[in-house]
């Protein structure tokens, strides 16, 4: 006689099993569909009703299977969220404007770190697939194939890209006007009186660094300052932030303004000019790019570039919803106007500026 390889089940799990719809539904006094409607997070049951069946299903100790609901559902009421750097706040302001409209249409979101590795992003979409989302919103990995987008409507995975792109128009899309961004900070500085303004930042070939260094190109070309046109490419930290303004202010003549690639890398070269001994914003005025909460916050406040993290996240949101539910309709690109958060890191050039902050011979950068 063949012995069965599964192991014994608990009295306690065996009879969790064993409760079906019908026994709450008889437990707390209502419809076996009632329960079905609680239990689907319907917003047409009542509050009092609901309550009443959560407490049947807990006294009756009842666990929802929302994977065998979802295999006998059309959706899930899931959405991949996929990004390239966890670690900067701008995306912990995106997500957050994510989760804000997901929750009002009862759906909860899967976030994965992409490093801006292909191999890692493809991974995750590949498990995203597995747990059948909805859909996905994917800010593309440096180098990724364009041809990921033909793979994801080959899974009828609708998708909507954020922040960068990639493949050609039609798709969905939500970002900001990284090039009026970056315009907006130039004049801002030309009429401070700056001339030799530097881009500090964005080594990668994507769209969201192409769009920067575009609109600093027009808008120096603009100013007629072609001539003294400098872009500075590399990692967008803050430590490389730190680093490369001290190797900027070592050149002859050295750039009376920095505009950086996002806030991360401008706080850093706050730092770095202090640890030069120098005044951010007397001597060498910076505009970061974002606008996080530390922006207000540093010393002195940074001048920054406004992108809107949390409006774009809820319109990709609703992006997203809008095509889950019509998967066939006309692709929208969702683009938000920049503001120039204007504060005391960029002031006019050093020879006509005055001094508005001590100096911070001690400041350190945290590793």
């Amino acid at each position: 006689m063949a012995e069965s390889s599964e192991p014994p089940s608990s009295p306690r799990e065996s009879a969790r099993q064993s409760v079906t719809l019908q026994d709450i539904a008889a437990h707390a006094g209502v419809s076996r569909s009632t329960v079905s409607l609680v239990l689907r997070e319907s917003p047409l049951v009542a509050d009092s009703t609901r309550t009443r069946v959560q407490a049947s299903i807990k006294a009756l100790g009842y666990v929802y299977n929302r994977g065998a609901a979802a295999l006998r559902a059309s959706h899930t009421f899931t959405l991949g969220v996929v990004v390239y750097d966890i670690a900067n706040p701008f995306f912990g302001a995106m997500v957050a404007g994510i989760d804000s409209v997901l929750h009002r249409e009862n759906y909860v979101s899967f976030l994965a770190n992409s490093e801006d590795s292909p191999e890692r992003q493809q991974r995750f979409l590949e498990r995203m697939r597995e747990q059948r989302v909805d859909g996905l919103l994917l800010c593309p990995a440096e180098g990724t194939d364009p041809a990921l987008l033909t793979q994801l409507m080959g899974w009828n995975m609708p998708c909507v890209q954020v922040l960068r792109h990639i493949g050609t128009p039609p798709f969905d899309y939500a970002g900001t006007d990284f090039e009026l961004g970056v315009r907006q900070a130039v004049d801002h500085l030309v009429a401070l009186g700056h001339r030799r303004i530097v881009f500090l930042g964005g080594e990668a070939e994507h769209s969201a660094t192409r769009a920067r260094h575009q609109g600093y190109h027009d808008a120096m070309h603009a100013q007629g300052l072609g001539e003294v046109l400098g872009i500075v490419r590399g990692p967008v930290t803050r430590r490389a932030g730190f680093e490369g303004i001290q190797t900027l202010m070592q050149e002859t003549p050295r750039p009376t303004a920095v505009i950086c690639h996002n806030d991360l890398m401008a706080l850093g070269a706050m730092l770095g000019l202090q640890r030069l001994g120098l005044i951010p914003g007397e001597d060498c005025a910076i505009i970061g790019t974002d606008d996080i909460e530390e922006a207000a916050l540093s010393l002195p406040p940074l001048t920054s570039v406004a992108t809107h993290p949390f409006s774009i996240g809820e319109e990709a949101a609703r992006l997203a919803m809008r095509r889950i539910a019509n998967p066939g309709g006309a692709r929208e690109q969702v683009i938000l106007t920049p503001r120039l958060q204007v504060r005391h890191s960029c002031d006019p050039i050093p020879a006509h500026g005055e001094a508005l902050y001590r100096r911070y011979p001690h400041a350190t950068l945290d590793a």
